[in-house]
């Protein structure tokens, strides 16, 4: 605050010095008139830039140290207001000295030029400096911010008597428990969905979300470990359809690729019906589960580029939209609950994903039973589910049209003996990959076969 006030201190000087020079000065009226005005529009805004600071009492409450320095933007912009009146009236010297022939006002006037002229590089010196300050306070502001609201954590852990049960577990049943707190402690604020699930910068936080979110940390003793009571939800029947204006209104529009898999799906639409309900009759009313499937086209995103839609009416590849449009034709027939996701967007509120840069878990459990997407869908997957993609990996079902090997799919493996790609190191079990190939006894070969017999 006194650094501010002498800083003000050194333009005012500057300032008078000015005021003082022109007096000195035998003008004419209308130069003086010209001054005169700026003069007192820099006193007023100087009164304004004073009373800003004024203002301030960073000693109120030491929560509010940020939102006071942030005032300092404003000042910085009352200090650039100066800047620019000073830069008007020397326009307007300029302009009246050449309507004066008088050589020795020439003179004066140039003096006075160079005076405002050092004037407004000092201004702007002051500036540059104000704007460093005010980084600092704000940076020691967020530092001594994290430091109060630490001891007002430990001060209620101590009175509540958990302050000991705080203290990181060395238990051989969970080895990665301290190495991940130590972690925490350096980067929790790498992501703000380590906020978000509660952590706050004391270990007792950490712990929790350690053992209670993430799994690398036993449970708390302190805490309530009653979970709620399971809910057994009855799954609708599976019932098989044969109207596919639902589906086509899903798929929905905007890019040549869902055109060329609408046209697709339309012009099969006799025979899925068909072998609907052929499975029908020989299934005889057979119960079945309807499912819970989300269905995110990975390759047709804006994230992944979409170089395939362009492409779709120039001899480009066909083969992946082909076989998407006869998955999700076959998930609709057999009467499955379908959620297409054709961006990252869309596929962050269908899973649940916290806000953040895709560190944490989900929300919650998981919301679908299957999940169908390709190789660009399950990085986009690894990037926003956090650890959730590892727990939920067997759910997962991988369109990938001409298969990978498994040396290719296991990574230790392919690691091991030099196998390098971009799209293997899954992990999957090779019943997961759904190929275009017969003996992949997926549900959109078999509706494919009973169709086409």
């Amino acid at each position: 605050g006194h650094h501010f006030v002498y800083l003000l201190y050194r333009g005012v000087s500057e300032i008078s010095t000015v005021i003082l020079a022109l007096f000195t000065l035998s003008l004419p009226p209308e130069m003086i008139f010209v001054v005169g005005i700026g003069f007192f529009s820099l006193c007023f805004l100087m009164t304004s830039l004073g009373g800003q600071f004024s203002a301030k009492r960073l000693g109120d409450s030491p929560f509010t140290i940020r939102t006071e320095v942030l005032g300092g933007v404003e000042s910085r912009g009352v200090l650039r207001k100066i800047s620019d009146m000073l830069e008007v009236i020397l326009k307007r010297m300029d302009s009246l000295s050449k309507l004066d022939n008088s050589t020795t006002s020439d003179a004066r006037l140039l003096s006075l030029h160079f005076a405002v002229q050092r004037m407004k590089g000092e201004i702007a010196g002051l500036v540059e400096r104000i704007q460093a300050i005010a980084q600092n306070v704000s940076n020691m502001a967020t530092r001594v911010e994290q430091i109060l609201q630490n001891s007002m954590l430990q001060g209620r852990a101590v009175r509540d008597g958990t302050s000991s049960q705080c203290e990181v577990p060395r238990d051989l049943r969970f080895p990665e428990c301290p190495g991940k707190v130590d972690w925490m402690r350096a980067r929790w604020t790498s992501d703000p969905c380590y906020a978000f699930y509660g952590v706050d910068g004391s270990d007792c936080s950490f712990l929790v979300y350690l053992s209670e979110v993430e799994w690398f940390c036993p449970p708390l003793v302190w805490r309530n470990q009653s979970s709620p009571p399971t809910q057994y939800v009855v799954q609708p029947k599976a019932a098989f359809r044969t109207d596919l204006s639902v589906l086509l209104d899903q798929v929905g529009a905007g890019k040549e690729s869902l055109s060329f898999m609408k046209r697709r799906i339309r012009r099969l639409a006799q025979q899925w019906a068909t072998a609907a309900n052929r499975l029908d009759a020989t299934l005889e009313q057979r119960w079945r589960d309807q499912k819970k499937i989300l269905v995110h086209v990975g390759f047709l995103t804006e994230e992944s580029g979409d170089v395939f839609s362009p492409k779709v009416l120039k001899g480009g590849p066909l083969g992946e939209m082909v076989q998407w449009a006869d998955i999700l034709t076959a998930l609709h027939v057999l009467g499955h609950n379908l959620k297409i996701s054709m961006s990252v967007k869309e596929l962050q509120g269908f899973l649940g994903v916290p806000p953040g840069r895709g560190s944490c878990p989900l929300t919650g459990p998981l919301p679908f039973d299957l999940i169908y997407t390709d190789y660009h869908g399950m990085q986009q997957m690894k990037q926003h589910m956090g650890l959730s993609l590892k727990k939920h990996k067997c759910h997962i079902r991988v369109i990938d049209t001409f298969g990978t090997e498994p040396a290719y799919n296991h990574e230790e493996y392919a690691t091991l003996h030099g196998y390098r790609t971009n799209w293997g190191y899954w992990n999957l079990n090779a019943r997961q990959y759904m190929t275009m190939f017969r003996k992949n006894k997926t549900s959109w070969t078999s509706i494919h076969k009973l169709s086409v017999s």
